[in-house]
């Protein structure tokens, strides 16, 4: 049966999967896209993420959104959850979280295109955001805004 095939080729989901001890010991699992012939966007969300500066071992925090148009595959949620709860306790800069995640999930699904805004909350009093994108999007495929706001602060 075709989800039985699906369903053993992933380690993650529906398993007692633990949080990976580093970005890099994380497995990210992918899936034969359902709608391969279709070019459509995918967009992930992650307003909690977390992983720590690499000087002061003080935690960072950031909304992520990343959106992807899949080739063949897709990525698995279960498997970029754990992914990005290895973070946690990983000692990285802004720009190498963000950008990292970005090859991870070009790596691991090789999708038509991508890209990924990082909106870091202040440290210091300077928040930083960190954006990439793999290319100009496929043409037809509605690519809307991120729609996270630049940091206000209260005011």
């Amino acid at each position: 049966m075709k989800n039985e095939k699906t369903k053993s080729a992933l380690s993650q989901l529906g398993a007692n999967a633990p949080i990976p001890k580093s970005p890099d010991a994380a497995k990210l699992e992918t899936v034969a896209n359902p709608k391969g012939k279709l070019d459509y966007m995918i967009r992930f969300a992650v307003p909690e993420f977390t992983s720590l500066c690499p000087i002061t071992e003080q935690p960072d925090f950031a909304h992520l959104v990343i959106d992807y148009v899949p080739a063949k595959k897709i990525v698995e949620s279960k498997s970029l959850k754990l992914y990005m709860a290895s973070f946690r306790n990983h000692g990285a800069f802004h720009e190498d979280c963000t950008v990292s995640i970005a090859e991870k999930i070009i790596a691991a699904a090789k999708p038509k295109w991508l890209r990924i805004g990082g909106y870091w909350y202040p440290r210091g009093g300077i928040p930083i955001d960190i954006f990439y994108q793999s290319g100009p999007p496929p043409k037809g495929v509605w690519i809307p805004e991120q729609g996270v706001a630049p940091y206000r602060g209260r005011g």
